[in-house]
């Protein structure tokens, strides 16, 4: 066990010990992990990305390396490190090396820029600053990181892990390079890590201020990585394809860590690309992968999906529209649903379609406890009506990093601020993600979620996604508004025209927007969500710009 660290909130030692007891968490560590598959598989293929491939071998060396290398810098375990990475074989090289040595990956994202970088290595105490240089092609993050560096005294130790020979920065090439074998396999088994150790820092999702500081351990992460695999059916021999950043909690935990444990192949993409997303599952005969936000309305929109032999996908998981998904590429697929807090909901491949597609499906983990709240209440709502979904389990947040501040009940449950509706199908439970308790709308008292309105529009033929947010009203107080992205080529309906389409789909009138706005694409809070805020924000503006217009300038 690693010294404890200031500003975690630990599970009790008798907590974590019946937490082993179960089956909910491994009595092991995530570098553990990679030295067994690499000793049971060492000439298997683990990471692919562009034409760079990676043995389990070379894996399990390159991390062994670079973690003895990291301690022999100066840092020590428990340190936390700042990653501004994007995908590509080096960030999981760095993730593992951060892993075995006991210092803290605290997973930052390009986008993120001085208020964040700035607060969150305060927050954290950060002493070193893993950063890339072709993350972003139009900032320059090594010199950004240069700045924060001299900013925050804390920083100690900056790694370009992409850097120029002749620029003096160390890299990973280099430290890799630099230290035998030998030498970083003795630092690195002077420290002993536990199950409840700190494995990450990941980051809340939310849409305002700086994000949250979320601990994950070890042996939890471990464990839920399992009980995905578990649910999902997956073997060695299904790779995996992940395009989104590798940073994020859910490639963490639907990828990158079950890969190592079974001995995938993950196969990574540095930029997503459409017509290569298709022909990399071609190639390399994918098994599962996935899409968010735009990437789904790409996927839609791309005509020649089925030119490619996608014959090999056992399972494709997307946020929502899993029925136009699955129609459009004839591969299962279902809704998922997680947060960084410690929940993941999804369905198996061999649950019955109506669970698939119109739920975000049941538990990951069989030790997770979920119930729904009526919202600002420790009182749970009635069957069939929606509520928040809170949730307590082994692997659920027991705090903030530095904080004791977190949204639980009265018994210890962890409230999402999401709205739930639970429905059986068959012998099992469900559950459908009906909206954010923020992003609700307040028609004159008719108050409803936008989610279950946008899934509904998005059936129509020319639409490729939408979003439905409140817009100021005089009479109402809100009325809902609907941002839309067309397909390319096809005109989306009027007001009118959507409102006749969704009453004959059983959209109640209240629900039904009353104003369409045409965008190209949605904007993106810096962790990579949908910004509703801004969406609200930008229609309130054009609502007051008209208010105070004249009738002429009304009609141009």
């Amino acid at each position: 066990m690693t010294e404890r660290i200031s500003g975690v909130a630990y599970p009790s030692e008798a907590e974590s010990e019946s937490y082993i007891a179960q089956g909910a968490w491994h009595r092991s560590t995530v570098g553990d992990a990679l030295r067994a598959t690499a000793a049971r598989v060492p000439q298997d293929v683990a990471l692919v990305c562009g034409d760079e491939r990676l043995s389990y071998a070379e894996y399990d060396e390159q991390s062994e390396r670079l973690g003895g290398a990291l301690l022999a810098l100066g840092l020590k375990p428990g340190d936390r490190v700042i990653f501004q990475m994007g995908n590509a074989i080096e960030t999981a090289i760095a993730l593992l090396a951060c892993f075995k040595a006991a210092l803290i990956p605290v997973c930052t994202l390009p986008q993120h820029r001085e208020m964040e970088i700035g607060t969150i290595s305060r927050l954290t105490g950060a002493a070193g600053y893993f950063v890339q240089r072709r993350a972003s092609r139009s900032f320059d993050l090594v010199g950004f990181a240069r700045a924060m560096a001299e900013g925050h005294p804390t920083l100690r130790h900056l790694i370009v892990t992409d850097g120029l020979p002749d620029a003096g920065d160390p890299t990973i090439a280099s430290l890799v390079r630099d230290i035998p074998h030998a030498e970083a396999r003795g630092r690195l088994a002077e420290i002993a890590i536990a199950p409840d150790d700190v494995l990450v820092f990941q980051l809340s999702g939310g849409t305002t201020g700086t994000p949250k500081v979320i601990p994950r351990l070890h042996g939890e992460y471990l464990g839920y990585c399992q009980a995905w695999t578990d649910m999902i059916g997956l073997k060695a021999e299904d790779p995996g394809l992940w395009a989104l950043p590798l940073i994020h909690n859910a490639a963490m935990i639907y990828h990158l860590v079950p890969a190592l444990m079974q001995g995938r192949k993950l196969v990574l993409m540095e930029r997503f690309d459409i017509v290569e997303f298709f022909r990399t599952i071609e190639r390399e005969h994918v098994a599962i992968t996935g899409s968010i936000g735009p990437i789904a309305a790409m996927i839609l929109d791309y005509a020649d999906a089925a030119s490619h032999d996608l014959s090999s996908i056992k399972l494709f998981t997307t946020l929502s529209r899993a029925s136009a998904i699955e129609a459009h590429l004839n591969v299962p697929v279902v809704n998922v649903y997680g947060i960084s807090e410690g929940a993941l909901t999804a369905s198996s491949p061999d649950d019955p379609v109506e669970a698939r597609h119109n739920s975000v499906g049941r538990p990951v983990s069989p030790f997770d406890e979920f119930k729904l709240l009526a919202p600002r209440s420790d009182q749970e709502v009635p069957p069939g009506t929606a509520g928040e979904l809170a949730f307590k389990g082994p692997s659920s947040i027991r705090g903030y990093f530095g904080s004791t501040e977190a949204s639980l009940s009265a018994d210890g449950f962890f409230r999402t601020g999401d709205l739930m509706s639970a429905r059986t199908v068959g012998a099992s439970t469900y559950f459908a993600f009906e909206g954010r308790i923020k992003d609700n709308i307040d028609r004159g008292g008719e108050k409803f979620g936008p989610e279950e309105v946008e899934n509904m529009i998005v059936r129509h033929e020319a639409i490729a996604d939408a979003k439905v947010v409140a817009m100021p009203d005089p009479v109402y107080g809100e009325k809902a508004c609907a941002f839309i992205v067309p397909y390319a080529g096809k005109r989306s309906p009027d007001v009118d025209a959507l409102a006749h389409f969704l009453e004959t789909l059983g959209v109640a009138r209240f629900k039904i927007p009353e104003r369409i706005e045409i965008i190209d694409s949605f904007p993106l809070t810096r962790v990579g969500k949908i910004d509703r805020a801004t969406l609200r924000r930008i229609i309130a503006e054009r609502i007051a710009a008209e208010s105070h217009s004249t009738p002429m300038e009304q009609t141009i």
